[in-house]
């Protein structure tokens, strides 16, 4: 099964139609689910989409993608247990030079424990961390 990870900025881009990238984010998602891909996020980036959309587009568009995810069989949603932590809280202070956020370094933990070498976002940070960003 090919995954192609989803990070914050990614379902945001797809949620929100304001965002500059909304269109090339859709476009790039549903390609990826036209071709039988899966999509795979986290426990912490679902918690940061469900806030951004709360305060960005309002509880009932929150309360929509949730179910939306929930019900998807195409969606595969991994828990940041505290093994995934630990190697997160390693990449998060190895990379001084870097803004990386826990919860993207949580993402890179399990990009890098699945082989997973791309990620649907528009967070720079990924690129910075060796992963190849859609849309480009």
């Amino acid at each position: 099964m090919k995954f192609l990870f989803v990070d914050t900025a990614g379902w945001m881009a797809c949620a929100d139609a304001a965002d500059p990238a909304h269109q090339r984010a859709r476009a790039a998602r549903d390609k990826w689910l036209e071709r039988e891909g899966h999509l795979l996020t986290t426990d912490y980036v679902i918690d940061e989409t469900l806030t951004l959309l709360r305060f960005r587009l309002g509880l009932d568009a929150a309360e929509n993608w949730w179910h939306a995810i929930a019900a998807s069989h195409r969606v595969r949603k991994e828990a940041i247990h505290n093994e995934r932590a630990e190697r997160a809280r390693g990449i998060f202070f190895r990379y001084r030079d870097k803004q990386f956020s826990f919860t993207d370094c949580t993402s890179f933990a399990v990009m890098r424990e699945m082989h997973l070498r791309q990620a649907l976002t528009t967070d720079s940070h990924f690129g910075q961390a060796g992963f190849q960003t859609i849309p480009r």
